[in-house]
C-alpha cells in the first residue's frame, strides 16, 4: 500500500499505444496528436509538466511488450530481453509447463513461389473474425522428435504456437521478416545457439508453417473469404520465442496494488505475469470501437481497492500501421472527449505511450514519446498544449520511460529514498 505521506495520492497510468507521430504533409505537417482538439489532456498539461521519453534509449524503436512492460514497472534490462511468446500466451491464457516453448504468430497471406512461401500481406487483411476456427484446424500437431504444436487464436491477426517436447530451446531466430522486409518472404527458423535443442526447435517450427500453410489454404473460412476478395488467413509466421520466466516491477517491489485495464492480448499477458488485476470485457478491444468511457470508469471504479491503475489504449498504433494519421487523430479526440468527463485533480495521473508509430510508413520509429505528468501540488512549467513539439519543451525535459514511471510513483508518494536494493528496477 501507499506509504504515508502528506502529498500521498493513488495514481492512474494512461498508455495510448504508438501516441507519437511524424510531420504528415496532410495535416500542415502537424503530427495526429498535434492537429487532435484535446483540451482535458491540455489541461493536464497546463496543470502540469511534459517532456519527451525514451522506451529503452534514444532512437531505438522496441515493440509494444517492450514499452509498455518498462511503463509497468518491469526493469529496461528484463524488458529488453523479454520474448514476446510467453506474454501472448499469457494473454489468453494458455496453461504453460516448465520447458513449453512459445512463440507470437500472425496469420498471414502467403503464397507458394519457387520452393518459397512470399508474404502478400503480414496481417491478412487485419483478419478479425473466425481466427478460432483456424486455430482449430492446427491442433495437436505431431511434430516429429516427440514435438507436439497447438495454435491459438489472439487478438485479430495475433496468434500463439506453443511447441512442447523434451528439451526444446527458445534459441531460434524468427520466420517473420518484419513489416520492412516482406520482399524476403517466410523466414527459415534456424538455431542461434549450439544447442541440439535449438537445432531440433528451428526444425520443428520449419514443419509446423508448412503445415500450417497446406491446412489453412484448404480451410473453408479462408475459401469464404477469397470469394468475398478478402486476403485469406492462409499460413503463419513467427517471432519471439520464449520460455516462461518470472517478472518483477517497482510497482511489487514497492508493495503497491495494481490493475490493468485492457482489450489487448500482450498487454493483458505482461499484466497477468506481474500478478497485477487484470479487469477487461467484450467490448474492451484493440481498434478504434473499444468502449473509452468503460475502460475510464473502471479504472476510477478500480482505484477504490488499488493504488495504482494503468489503463492501455490500443487504437493509436492501429491506426498509424494502416497509415490511417486521420484515424488517429480522431481516435485521440474521441479519447479526450471521454476523459475530461472525469475529475481527475485529486489523483496524480500520467499520460505517455509505449513508443512513437510513424503514420507514413506504417512502422515503429524510435522518436520519444511526448508525456505528461500531473500531480496534485506537484509542478508545473508553463507548457499549455499536449504534442510532440510542446513537450520537445517541457520541464520533464527527455527522460526514459522508467524515470517517467519513478517520477509518476515519487510525486504519489510512493517510493521513499534511494536504497541499494532500487538499483535493478530502475536500470542503475
Amino acid at each position: 500500500m501507499i506509504p504515508t505521506r502528506e502529498n500521498g495520492t493513488k495514481g492512474i497510468v494512461i498508455i495510448l499505444d504508438g501516441l507519437g507521430d511524424r510531420p504528415i504533409p496532410g495535416l500542415d505537417r502537424r503530427t495526429p496528436l498535434e492537429a487532435a482538439r484535446t483540451p482535458a489532456l491540455d489541461l493536464l498539461v497546463q496543470r502540469g509538466m511534459c517532456g519527451m521519453s525514451d522506451p529503452l534509449i534514444p532512437g531505438l524503436p522496441v515493440g509494444t511488450h517492450t514499452g509498455a512492460a518498462v511503463l509497468l514497472g518491469i526493469p529496461p534490462g528484463a524488458a529488453a530481453r523479454l520474448n514476446r511468446g510467453p506474454v501472448e500466451a499469457a494473454g489468453i491464457n494458455i496453461p504453460l509447463l516448465p520447458g513449453d516453448i512459445t512463440l507470437r504468430a500472425n496469420f498471414a497471406t502467403l503464397a507458394s513461389e519457387g520452393g518459397k512461401l512470399a508474404i502478400l500481406d503480414r496481417r491478412a487483411g487485419r483478419i478479425a473474425r473466425d481466427t478460432d476456427a483456424l486455430a482449430d484446424a492446427l491442433r495437436d500437431i505431431d511434430l516429429g522428435d516427440d514435438i507436439t504444436g497447438n495454435l491459438y487464436a489472439a487478438t485479430q491477426h495475433r496468434a500463439v504456437l506453443h511447441l512442447r517436447g523434451a528439451a526444446l530451446s527458445a534459441g531460434i531466430t524468427d520466420t517473420d521478416p518484419g513489416d520492412g522486409n516482406i520482399h524476403l518472404g517466410v523466414l527459415e527458423a534456424l538455431p542461434n545457439e549450439s544447442s541440439e535443442g535449438a537445432l531440433v526447435t528451428a526444425a520443428a517450427l520449419n514443419r509446423f508453417i508448412e503445415i500450417a500453410h497446406r491446412r489453412l489454404s484448404a480451410h473453408p473460412v479462408n475459401r469464404h473469404r477469397q470469394a468475398q476478395g478478402s486476403p485469406p488467413g492462409n499460413g503463419i509466421i513467427t517471432r519471439g520465442a520464449g520460455l516462461l520466466e518470472p517478472l518483477s516491477s517497482s510497482i511489487s517491489h514497492n508493495r503497491l496494488r495494481a490493475a490493468l485495464i485492457s482489450g489487448e492480448s500482450t498487454v493483458l499477458g505482461l499484466g497477468r505475469l506481474l500478478g497485477y488485476s487484470v479487469i477487461t470485457s467484450p467490448a474492451f478491444t484493440a481498434l478504434e470501437d473499444t468502449d473509452i468511457r468503460g475502460k475510464l470508469t473502471a479504472a476510477i471504479k478500480a482505484l477504490e481497492s488499488h493504488d495504482i491503475v494503468f489503463i492501455h489504449l490500443k487504437a493509436p498504433d492501429i491506426a498509424s500501421h494502416d497509415r490511417a494519421p486521420l484515424k488517429k487523430k480522431a481516435f485521440i479526440e474521441r479519447f479526450d472527449q471521454e476523459l475530461g468527463r472525469l475529475d481527475l485533480a485529486p489523483h496524480t495521473v500520467l499520460v505517455s505511450g509505449d513508443h512513437s508509430t510513424d503514420s507514413i510508413a506504417g512502422s515503429h520509429s524510435g522518436d520519444p514519446v511526448p508525456s505528461i505528468l500531473y500531480s496534485p501540488g506537484g509542478r508545473s512549467d508553463g507548457c499549455r498544449r499536449f504534442g510532440e513539439i510542446d513537450c520537445m519543451n517541457g520541464g520533464l525535459g527527455r527522460l526514459s520511460a522508467s524515470a517517467l514511471l519513478c517520477s509518476a510513483l515519487d510525486a504519489m508518494g510512493a517510493i521513499g529514498q534511494y536504497r541499494t536494493s532500487d538499483a535493478e528496477l530502475f536500470g542503475l
